[in-house]
């Protein structure tokens, strides 16, 4: 049977703003990225976050952005590689606590929004990251854009690595995502995010902005848990990959 991981970003929220419907959404993945505090969320959003992912038996994965609370980690940032590497490691390790304190354990490590997809096309960065989670905790894995180099650099370093792709994203012919800059970056129909899912998952081919198949590997999916329709695109795709006869398990 084929497998794949379900991802989503949760514990979004952050003081007096409710993002998200993160405890229904744990219903239908089975890894959840949770924001650290730098591009959303803060220290009780993660503690609740992380108990709730334990309790529905989700994997459990810090998900470190940007220090940007008012773009939403979205916007790109003049940083070092060495900027990069310790605030990827100072987010790791404040979500790895509560993780520990609540007797779970620490299953992944994506970046978020602009950090990540700067890291998939830039080795140097990627590095850094790479080398921020190794130190910080060597059996983790490494989620990154699919042929991006983020994998390349977690294999580099010795991580075990988990190619990621989108449902609601649209692809270049290079395999990078469409900046949401542009237009049809994002996909809105439900039914196409899924048609897109399965073939990437079963053929490992999609449809690029150009009308030209590339190859794709898709270890893990990932769905975004802050739109209007988060909770029943999550249940969609839950139930069309079972009927697709799709294993969904994490990595």
């Amino acid at each position: 049977m084929v497998k794949v991981d379900l991802n989503c970003d949760l514990g979004e929220s952050f003081g007096a703003y409710t993002i998200g419907n993160d405890e229904e959404i744990l219903r239908y993945v089975t890894s959840a990225n949770i924001a650290c505090g730098f591009h959303a969320g803060d220290p009780s959003v993660m503690r609740k976050t992380v108990k709730l992912a334990l309790e529905h038996h989700v994997a459990i994965g810090a998900h470190p952005g940007f220090p940007d609370l008012a773009g939403f980690g979205r916007r790109n940032m003049a940083v070092s590689p060495e900027e990069a590497h310790d605030f990827v490691m100072y987010q790791i390790g404040a979500l790895s606590a509560f993780v520990q304190a609540e007797g779970g354990a620490l299953h992944h490590v994506k970046p978020h929004g602009a950090l990540y997809n700067m890291a998939a096309v830039d080795a140097s960065l990627s590095e850094a990251i790479a080398q921020a989670v190794y130190r910080v905790n060597p059996d983790v894995i490494l989620y990154g854009l699919a042929g991006g180099e983020l994998v390349k650099a977690g294999e580099k370093v010795g991580l075990r690595v988990a190619s990621e792709v989108f449902a609601d994203r649209t692809y270049q012919e290079d395999g990078t995502l469409t900046s949401r800059r542009l237009p049809n970056a994002l996909i809105t129909d439900d039914e196409e995010a899924v048609k897109q899912v399965v073939r990437m998952v079963k053929e490992g081919k999609v449809l690029t902005q150009q009308g030209k198949d590339i190859s794709i590997q898709a270890d893990t999916v990932c769905i975004h848990g802050d739109g209007a329709h988060a909770l029943a695109f999550a249940r969609h795709i839950n139930n069309v990959l079972r009927e697709e006869k799709i294993e969904i398990i994490a990595q």
